[in-house]
C-alpha cells in the first residue's frame, strides 16, 4: 500500500527504528551519567585507595561524552530519514490530487486543499521523528533502566517499572485529549487560512467599499478561534507535564524508602535512588509526543477524506477500445512520450483538432445537473465566444472540454472520435486553460512561463511574452527573464497577470486555448486590449473564451449564449 493510502500512521521505516535505538542508547547515557556520578561521588566520600575509583570515572567521562555524540547521530538519521519520507509522500500526494483536479477540489476550497499538502502531510510524515523515535528510545531506556534497578534491589525495580507504566499512561491520556480537540482546532487553522487568503487576495477590493476595519475583524476573530481551540486542546498536555515530574517525585522517594531497608553500601544506595530521578529527563518529550501523535493522526484522517473521492473523469479506454479508436482519428499526431505536443517551425501548432460537443450535461457532484444538454463545435481555428449568466454553466463547459469532467449524458468528439475512446492525456495535451485568477509563482519570469514546457529555449519564451503583448513590459526589466516575480519581487498588475497567463498557454504549445473569464477584472480598455492581442497572436489554434463582456472579440466566428439549466437550452453554435 502507498503511504498516501495507508490509514493512520505509517509504520515506521528501519531506519526511523534504528535511529529510535541510537537514541535510547543517548538517553541511557544520560541516565548511567547520574547514576554513575552519584555512585562516585558517595564512594569518593569515604576515602578509598583512588585506584578503586578509576573505573568510575572513566565511566563517567565515557557517558558525558557518548550522551551528545548519540543523540547528534540519533538526530542526523532520524531527519535524513523524515526527510526523505517526506518528499516522496509530498510527491505521492500530489500525483493522487492530480486525478482529482479541479473537479473534485474545488468544493474543499483552495486553502483546505493548501492546508492538506503542507500541513497535514508534514504533521503525518514528522509524527515519525515526533513520536515513533521518542517512544522507541523512552520504552528502551525506561525497560533498561527497570532491569537494572531490579537486579540490583527487585523492589526498587518494581518502583521504577511502575514509573514507567505511569508515563505511559499519561501519554496516552494526553493523546486522548489532543484528539478530541483536533477536529475543531482543524477546522479553526483552516478559516485562518481561508480568512487570510481571502483578506489578502481582495485587499484592493475590502479598502475600496471601506471594508477594511470589518475584514480585519475577520481576521482576529479567526485567529481568536485558534487561541480557545489551542487552550482546549492543551489541556490533557499540560496534565501529563504536571504528572510526569509528580511521578518521578514519588518513584525517587520509593527508591529511597527501599534503600533504607535494603542491605546494600553506600553507593549502590545511591544509584538506586538517582536511578528513578534521572528518568525526568527521559520522560521530558512525552507530552510533545502525544501533541505530535494527535495531530498525526488527524492528519492522516484528513488526508484519507481528501484522496478518497472518486475522480470526475474515467481513466485511459480499454486496448479494444483504443485500437477502434487509432483507427478512426487523427489523433495521433500527439507524442504520448512527452507532456507537450508538437509544434512546427513558427511555433504554431502541427494540427488543431476539431472539437464537437453532442447533447452533452455535466455534473459537478453527481447529484446537480450545472450544464443543461449542449451542443457547441469548436472547428479547427475558430475563435468562440461563451456568453450567459453566472450559474449557467460556463465553467462546467470549459471542464468538460478540457477533459476535467466528463459528461453525464452526450458525447463530447475530438476530431470525431469519443474522449472516452481516447487516452486522458492524450486529451488534456491537446487544451491549455486560463482562469480569471492565474498565479504568479514567487520565481523568476522565465520559471512562471516555462511551468508550460520546461523544456523551452529563452527564445521561445520571449516570443511567447510578446505575442501575449508584454514585449514592451518584458523590454523594461533590467534583469530580463532573470527578473523574480511575486513575493519579495517585482509586482505585476492586473492586465500583466492576464497577458503572463496567456503568454504561459502560448508557450504550452497546445492548440485548444480555454479561457474561462481571463479579463473579469481588468478595465474596459485593457480587457480589449489583452483579448485583440490574443486573438491576434493565435498562430492557427483554436480558442474559446468565456466571458460576460466579449469586448475585443468582435470578429469571432460565433458567439454563444449559455442558459441555466433549469430555464432553458442553449443553441447550437458552429
Amino acid at each position: 500500500m502507498s503511504p498516501v493510502a495507508r490509514p493512520g500512521l505509517r509504520a515506521a521505516s528501519p531506519r526511523v527504528v534504528v535511529a529510535g535505538a541510537i537514541g535510547a542508547a543517548a538517553l541511557a547515557s544520560g541516565v548511567a551519567l547520574t547514576a554513575t556520578s552519584g555512585w562516585l561521588i558517595v564512594r569518593a566520600a569515604e576515602r578509598p585507595v583512588i585506584l578503586t575509583l578509576l573505573t568510575a570515572i572513566v565511566a563517567v567521562r565515557t557517558f558525558g561524552m557518548a550522551r551528545p555524540v548519540l543523540r547528534y547521530w540519533e538526530r542526523l538519521r532520524s531527519h535524513d530519514a523524515a526527510l526523505d519520507d517526506l518528499a516522496q509522500a509530498r510527491t505521492a500526494v500530489y500525483a493522487a490530487l492530480v486525478p482529482l483536479t479541479p473537479a473534485r477540489l474545488p468544493r474543499r476550497g483552495r486553502a483546505a486543499v493548501l492546508s492538506g499538502v503542507v500541513d497535514d502531510v508534514t504533521d503525518r510524515v514528522e509524527a515519525q521523528v515526533r513520536v515513533t523515535v521518542p517512544v522507541v528510545a523512552v520504552l528502551l531506556t525506561g525497560v533498561g533502566t527497570a532491569a537494572l534497578c531490579a537486579w540490583v534491589e527487585p523492589l526498587a525495580g518494581a518502583v521504577v517499572a511502575a514509573l514507567v507504566v505511569v508515563a505511559g499512561a499519561a501519554t496516552v491520556v494526553a493523546w486522548r485529549t489532543e484528539s478530541r480537540s483536533q477536529l475543531e482546532l482543524g477546522a479553526a487553522r483552516a478559516d485562518v487560512t481561508r480568512t487570510c487568503e481571502l483578506v489578502a487576495g481582495q485587499a484592493a477590493e475590502l479598502q475600496a467599499v471601506g471594508a477594511t476595519y470589518t475584514a480585519a475583524r475577520w481576521v482576529d476573530r479567526a485567529h481568536a478561534e485558534v487561541a480557545r481551540a489551542t487552550r482546549r486542546q492543551v489541556a490533557g498536555r499540560a496534565g501529563a507535564a504536571a504528572t510526569l515530574p509528580v511521578a518521578t517525585m514519588l518513584a525517587t522517594l520509593g527508591c529511597a524508602a527501599v534503600a533504607v531497608r535494603a542491605d546494600r553500601s553506600a553507593p549502590v544506595l545511591a544509584l538506586l535512588v538517582l536511578a528513578p530521578f534521572a528518568l525526568a529527563e527521559v520522560f521530558a518529550p512525552l507530552p510533545d509526543v502525544a501533541r505530535a501523535w494527535a495531530r498525526a493522526r488527524a492528519a492522516s484522517d484528513r488526508l484519507e477524506s481528501l484522496l478518497r473521492s472518486t475522480p470526475a473523469v474515467a481513466g485511459d479506454p480499454s486496448p479494444a477500445r483504443a485500437a477502434r479508436a487509432a483507427a478512426t482519428t487523427s489523433i495521433d499526431h500527439v507524442d504520448l512520450a512527452s507532456p507537450h505536443p508538437a509544434a512546427s517551425a513558427d511555433g504554431s501548432p502541427a494540427h488543431v483538432p476539431d472539437l464537437r460537443l453532442v447533447g452533452v450535461s455535466a455534473s459537478w457532484d453527481g447529484t446537480r445537473e450545472a450544464l443543461a444538454p449542449t451542443d457547441l463545435h469548436l472547428a479547427a481555428g475558430d475563435v468562440l465566444v461563451l456568453t450567459g449568466p453566472s450559474g449557467g454553466g460556463k465553467s462546467t463547459l470549459v471542464a468538460v472540454l478540457a477533459r476535467h469532467l466528463d459528461p453525464t449524458r452526450g458525447s463530447y468528439l475530438v476530431d470525431g472520435t469519443d474522449v472516452r475512446d481516447l487516452p486522458l492525456d492524450a486529451v488534456r495535451d491537446l487544451v491549455a486553460v486560463v482562469d480569471d485568477d492565474p498565479h504568479v509563482f514567487a520565481t523568476s519570469l522565465r520559471e512562471n512561463l516555462r511551468l508550460a514546457r520546461p523544456d523551452a529555449e529563452d527564445p521561445d519564451v520571449v516570443a511567447a511574452l510578446r505575442a501575449a503583448g508584454l514585449g514592451g513590459w518584458f523590454g523594461s526589466l533590467p534583469e530580463g527573464l532573470d527578473t523574480t516575480l511575486g513575493t519579495g519581487g517585482r509586482g505585476v498588475s492586473g492586465g500583466e497577470r492576464a497577458r503572463l497567463s496567456i503568454a504561459r498557454a502560448l508557450l504550452s504549445g497546445r492548440p485548444v486555448l480555454l479561457l474561462d473569464e481571463p479579463v473579469a477584472h481588468l478595465d474596459h480598455p485593457t480587457a480589449v486590449a489583452v483579448l485583440r492581442d490574443l486573438v491576434a497572436a493565435r498562430q492557427g489554434r483554436s480558442i474559446l473564451v468565456v466571458s460576460h463582456r466579449p469586448e475585443g472579440l468582435t470578429d469571432a466566428d460565433g458567439i454563444m449564449e449559455l442558459a441555466r439549466p433549469e430555464v432553458g437550452l442553449p443553441h447550437e453554435v458552429g
